[in-house]
């Protein structure tokens, strides 16, 4: 029996392509390129007018790695490697500290305004340098992104390297890191190789499958203590379903990486599945930001709104899971999440998405890039759809 979705894989393989190159990306660029100072300038209204000229760390490195994959596996158009470069340069020459530790904000010009206490500016930065490094051949530069890889793998697993956030009288551990750290190796090691990526990334699943994931309650946590268990306070009761179903695709693409590993398939889409149930909203449709484990009140006063980044993060987890299981249901949690996602959150009058959502699907504001928000979340969603739509439909034709 045919699914709903099924006979549309070569739609929305095109449809993906098509707001990718033609929507999306253009939105960016090459308007957002600092030709004065380098990097981007990425804090935008809807109609992609300038409003701020501040620099995102994090979203530096997002910009500069999106154009160099582009490079890599699209097309090799020289404006895509030129573009990199802006980002590469300008990370390398401003965004590091003299402890070694990269800054998260910046002025226009590269001068520090901030710094903060995790090293996910550093992780991008990987990410950034092994995909440029790849496009360009710059050994210097896939040596910066390896020897960077060993830092963040430092401050990963080397308690007190780091400032902590919270003292010892409530200790707790997150989703985040190895989350995070698993996304990197994979990048690191489809780009440029590390020897090191393999034995990492299966480490920091297992953590992933013995900490955070709750079997008997159909959950992800977000935080626990140090040996897994939940802590019964408001923030270790808050669940963030978007940031545990992109868990589930980063475990479901090694899946596929290691041919199909049926004990990888089966724990990414055990997260999707506790998660979507979790997180969908069954009256308005879209994935909630926060939700209680015990589906108590949550403290955050934005619970209840739409974010931009889980719906990219749940088309691709439920795309992935389809395609590696054949499950129905997971083609109709596709189908229901790209449908409300395209339908809210897209601006069709000048391209690209808001960010922010009220829980009726009204808008909240019309930013388009901040601190936050910039050339990643959307456009990865968009690439990696096509790409991996592109190679299943190679291997298997749908009549």
């Amino acid at each position: 029996m045919e699914t709903p979705f099924e006979p549309n894989l070569e739609h929305y393989k095109n449809f993906y392509k098509k707001q990718l190159l033609e929507d999306t990306v253009p939105f960016w660029f090459p308007r957002s390129i600092d030709e004065e100072f380098g990097g981007y300038l990425l804090m935008r209204d809807a109609d992609g007018r300038l409003l701020d000229d501040d620099k995102a760390v994090w979203i530096q490195g997002r910009a500069a790695w999106l154009l160099s994959t582009l490079y890599n596996t699209v097309e090799p158009r020289p404006e895509w490697l030129a573009g990199a470069k802006k980002g590469i340069d300008f990370l390398r020459k401003y965004c590091f500290d003299t402890d070694g530790r990269m800054f998260f904000h910046m002025t226009r010009e590269g001068a520090p305004i901030r710094k903060r206490r995790y090293f996910f500016s550093e992780t991008f930065a990987v990410i950034a340098f092994a995909a440029y490094a790849k496009a360009s051949g710059d050994e210097e530069i896939a040596a910066e992104a390896r020897r960077l890889f060993g830092k963040c793998l430092e401050y990963a697993t080397t308690p007190g390297l780091l400032i902590p956030k919270y003292t010892d009288t409530r200790p707790a551990k997150g989703i985040g890191v190895p989350m995070i750290m698993i996304n990197t190796a994979q990048q690191l090691r489809d780009t440029i190789g590390d020897d090191r990526c393999d034995e990492w990334i299966s480490k920091w699943i297992t953590q992933i499958e013995q900490d955070f994931v709750k079997d008997d309650i159909r959950c992800v946590m977000e935080q626990v203590s140090p040996e897994g268990n939940i802590i019964d306070h408001f923030d270790g009761r808050t669940l963030n379903p978007g940031h545990s179903i992109e868990g589930a695709w980063f475990i479901l693409h090694e899946a596929k990486h290691r041919n199909n590993d049926p004990h990888l398939i089966n724990l990414g889409c055990r997260m999707l599945d506790y998660m979507w149930e979790r997180g969908w909203d069954t009256e308005y449709g879209g994935i909630l930001y926060f939700q209680d484990v015990y589906n108590k009140p949550v403290q955050e006063y934005w619970h209840d709104m739409k974010f931009w980044w889980p719906q990219n993060e749940t088309i691709i987890a439920t795309l992935l899971a389809y395609l590696m299981t054949g499950n129905p249901i997971y083609a109709e949690w596709h189908r229901q999440v790209h449908d409300y996602a395209y339908e809210h959150f897209h601006d069709r009058e000048n391209g690209e998405w808001f960010g922010y959502l009220h829980r009726d699907g009204r808008l909240s504001s019309s930013i388009k890039g901040n601190l936050f928000k910039g050339p990643f979340h959307l456009p990865r969603q968009e690439w990696y759809c096509w790409q991996t739509l592109e190679a299943f439909l190679q291997k298997e034709p749908v009549s």
